[in-house]
C-alpha cells in the first residue's frame, strides 16, 4: 500500500510538472499583441493614462464634425447659394452630410488597412489629414469648395474604427464598458467644445474689430456667431457615460441597457461589435460599422435639409403642419431603431455570453 502511496505522488507530481508549462502564457519578442497581453497581465488594473489618450484623439476627430452646426445656417447664407429662405436648410444638409458621406466611402478600407500595417499609422494620418483640410474649409468662398473639403475631411480621417479596436485591445474584459464610453464621452465633449468655437471664434472681423480690421482676411470669413444647444446634450452624455453607463452596463448586460436608454446604445454597439471578431479583424469590423453608421449620418443631414425646407413651406396643413411632421419622422425612426434592438435583429454572440454567465 505504500509503495501505491509513493506511485501515486509520483504519478501526481509529473503530472504537475507537465502540465504547468502548458499553463504559461509564452510573449514573443517584437509582437505588438503579445505586448499589449503582457501589459495586461502585469497591470490589472484601469489603464488611465492609455484611456486619456484615446479620448483625446477622439476628441480631435469629433470636433470637425460638431463645430460647423452653430454658423452652418448662416455661412449658407453668406455663401448666397440658396435663393430664399426656406432654400437654406436644402443646401445647408448636403454640407452637413458631405463629411459623413466621404468617411461611409472609406472607413471599411482604413479598417483593412489598420489590420494589415498597424493602428498607429492610420490614427497618425487620420489627424493629419484632419487639420489640413478643415483649415482649407475654413476659408472655403465658394459653396463647392466647401462640400469638398467636408469629403476629404472625412474620407481621409479613418482612425474611428482602429481607436475602438485598439481601445479594446489595451484594457482587460472587465474595463471594456469604461474603454467604449470614451467614444460616446469624447462625442458629448466635442459638442460642447465644438459648438463654443464655431460661436465665439465666428466672425471675428464683426466681433473684434479692433484685434481684425476691416478688408482683412478674417473678414471674408463666412462664419456667424449661432446658438449653443448643442452643448446641453453634450454635457449630459458626458456625465452619463462616465459616472452612471459603468454600473448599469454590469448589473443589466450591454443589450438590456440599450433597450433602456438610447443613449446607451452606442457604446453597447461598440462592446458587441468588437466581442463578435478576433483580434486580427477588429479593425475591419469596426471600419465597416463606422462604413454603415456613416452612410446613415451622411444620407441624415441632406434628407433632413430637404424635410425641413418642405416643412417650412406647409406651415398651415391640417396633417403635422411645419415642424411637427419632422419631429413625428424622427419618432418613427427611433421607434424603428428600438424594435431592432430585439431578437433576431440584435443578439450577444456566444463568447460574450459566456464571460457574461462565468
Amino acid at each position: 500500500m505504500a509503495g501505491g502511496g509513493e506511485i501515486d505522488d509520483i504519478h501526481e507530481t509529473a503530472t504537475a510538472t507537465t502540465a504547468a508549462p502548458l499553463l504559461e502564457k509564452v510573449y514573443w519578442e517584437g509582437c505588438p499583441g503579445c505586448a499589449a497581453e503582457k501589459r495586461k497581465e502585469e497591470n490589472p488594473g484601469i489603464p488611465y493614462l492609455q484611456f486619456f489618450r484615446i479620448w483625446i484623439i477622439i476628441l480631435v476627430s469629433c470636433l470637425p464634425i460638431t463645430f460647423i452646426y452653430p454658423f452652418l445656417y448662416f455661412m449658407i447664407r453668406d455663401l448666397h447659394v440658396a435663393k430664399t429662405v426656406e432654400d437654406i436648410g436644402f443646401y445647408g444638409g448636403f454640407v452637413g452630410a458631405s463629411y459623413m458621406l466621404g468617411r461611409a466611402l472609406t472607413s471599411t478600407v482604413w479598417g483593412m488597412v489598420a489590420d494589415r500595417i498597424g493602428r498607429k499609422p492610420v490614427i497618425l494620418f487620420g489627424i493629419f489629414s484632419t487639420v489640413v483640410f478643415n483649415t482649407l474649409f475654413g476659408l472655403s468662398t465658394h459653396y463647392w469648395m466647401a462640400i469638398t473639403t467636408r469629403f476629404f475631411v472625412g474620407s481621409l480621417n479613418g482612425l474611428l474604427g482602429p481607436i475602438r479596436a485598439y481601445t479594446i485591445e489595451i484594457c482587460r474584459d472587465e474595463h471594456q464598458a469604461i474603454g467604449m464610453s470614451l467614444d460616446s464621452t469624447a462625442w458629448a465633449m466635442g459638442l460642447i467644445i465644438g459648438s463654443v468655437i464655431g460661436g465665439y471664434l465666428a466672425q471675428p472681423a464683426e466681433k473684434y474689430p479692433e484685434l481684425f480690421p476691416d478688408n482683412s482676411l478674417f473678414q471674408s470669413l463666412q462664419l456667424c456667431c449661432s446658438y449653443k444647444l448643442h452643448m446641453v446634450p453634450g454635457v449630459s452624455v458626458m456625465v452619463y457615460q462616465t459616472f452612471i453607463y459603468p454600473y448599469i452596463e454590469r448589473i443589466l448586460g450591454p443589450i438590456n441597457t440599450s433597450r433602456v436608454a438610447t443613449v446607451s446604445i452606442v457604446t453597447c454597439t461598440y462592446i458587441l461589435q468588437n466581442n463578435s471578431v478576433t483580434q486580427d479583424q477588429r479593425g475591419t469590423a469596426n471600419g465597416l460599422a463606422t462604413t454603415i453608421m456613416s452612410f446613415f449620418k451622411a444620407f441624415a443631414p441632406a434628407g433632413a435639409g430637404i424635410v425641413f425646407s418642405w416643412a417650412q413651406k406647409r406651415q398651415h396643413a391640417f396633417f403635422f403642419p411645419g415642424d411637427q411632421m419632422v419631429f413625428f419622422m424622427l419618432f418613427v425612426v427611433e421607434f424603428i431603431g428600438l424594435v431592432w434592438t430585439f431578437k433576431p435583429f440584435l443578439a450577444m454572440p456566444e463568447q460574450f455570453s459566456s464571460k457574461s454567465s462565468s
